[in-house]
């Protein structure tokens, strides 16, 4: 493994928790209190558009300097942080059978240097990775072997975020897929599922949707959508002939119409004749038939259990409605994630409600720099 990809499994240190993403930057501080935790500080600012795309960071000395500055509006002084990079065609996870005999030298060297290049869409040498060892298991022929979880992002977008916050004045504890910290924010919720259950987490973050697929904790499968909370905005907008805006808090306000089915699946006729309305649901029935088609090809891949639930985070989250929508879509229970509630955060500012969906990825980031 490559020394300067920050190891995704290693232990914790008191740092802050900072998460990118195209619209906004995000940061976490979070202590212990007794056998819980307090969130100290929580605050963001805007990222201008062209700085972050696609889990990118595209103008580095940019996204630095917004980093300091809300670090020093918070009046956070440190000197190392854990970031997330978001899922897409950078980054890969995957679960991996191998023989439980090899030491830890040996399981190293093929995981690294052999199992890795098996399931990387991009040249083994223009990937970092890092694994971690799971549970023992049996195979159809009688052989004692252990899962491995491995994750691989490029080198370059590794070496992007390593100098990104290097330009803030931070080293880099931790680097880590962000569906990572999400799990981490709602482990809790998750022990509700047996390990006969799958729960699928549905991510609706700005430009993209993340969903990951998990069982007894551990990501199973994981896919993202290029359908975010501006791609239903942008929608919304052209209907009703707005000017376009990454500003998103539109949709904070909006509730999704829930509609009898057809005998097909679909909604019986589209409710009112508000062209807005008829956008937006034409961009979440596109998410929906995702989502089955995301669910369907992993319940296609051998003898996974059965999806129980799907649990909706991110700043999409927060659309009225969306739950019922979803659940009427895809015949499954659909509930939102609450991550001030899931950790029993202790807080002295007020989050509210609508905001709280999209906190997942951040509060897990300070969760794991909890000091």
């Amino acid at each position: 493994m490559f020394s300067s990809f920050k190891g995704l499994f290693s232990k914790k240190s008191n740092g802050v928790g900072i998460e990118l993403a195209p619209d906004r930057v995000n940061v976490a501080r979070i202590k212990k209190k007794g056998q819980g935790f307090q969130l100290a500080t929580l605050a963001s600012a805007d990222v201008p558009e062209g700085v972050f795309q696609e889990g990118q960071i595209l103008d580095s000395a940019v996204m630095a300097e917004i980093i300091q500055s809300v670090l020093a509006e918070s009046k956070i002084k440190v000197k190392s942080a854990i970031t997330a990079i978001p899922g897409g065609r950078d980054t890969v996870t995957r679960i991996i059978p191998v023989p439980a005999e090899l030491d830890e030298r040996e399981l190293r060297e093929m995981v690294l240097n052999q199992e890795a290049g098996l399931y990387l869409p991009f040249p083994r040498e223009e990937a970092d990775v890092d694994y971690q060892k799971l549970g023992f298991f049996v195979d159809e022929d009688g052989i004692e072997k252990v899962q491995v979880l491995l994750v691989a992002t490029r080198k370059e977008v590794t070496d992007s975020y390593i100098s990104t916050f290097q330009q803030a004045g931070l080293s880099l504890n931790v680097l880590e897929i962000s569906s990572f910290s999400l799990i981490r924010t709602i482990r809790e919720q998750l022990r509700q599922f047996s390990p006969q259950e799958a729960a699928s987490i549905v991510d609706i973050e700005f430009e993209s949707t993340e969903i990951s697929i998990v069982v007894d904790g551990v990501p199973q499968f994981s896919r993202t959508v290029p359908i975010g909370t501006y791609q239903i905005q942008s929608a919304l907008s052209r209907a009703m002939n707005l000017p376009p805006s990454r500003n998103t808090e539109l949709l904070q306000g909006m509730t999704v119409p829930v509609t009898p089915m057809d005998s097909v699946g679909t909604p019986a006729k589209m409710p009112g004749n508000n062209p807005g309305t008829a956008a937006m649901l034409r961009v979440l029935g596109e998410l929906a038939d995702e989502l089955r088609r995301s669910i369907d090809f992993y319940l296609n891949q051998g003898d996974n259990v059965e999806v129980a639930q799907l649990l909706l985070a991110g700043p999409g989250a927060s659309i009225g409605q969306l739950d019922e929508f979803l659940s009427q879509r895809l015949s499954l229970p659909v509930s939102q994630v609450d991550p001030v509630s899931a950790l029993s955060l202790d807080m002295d500012q007020e989050i509210a409600e609508m905001q709280r969906p999209g906190l997942g990825v951040v509060l897990g980031l300070g969760l794991r720099e909890a000091w």
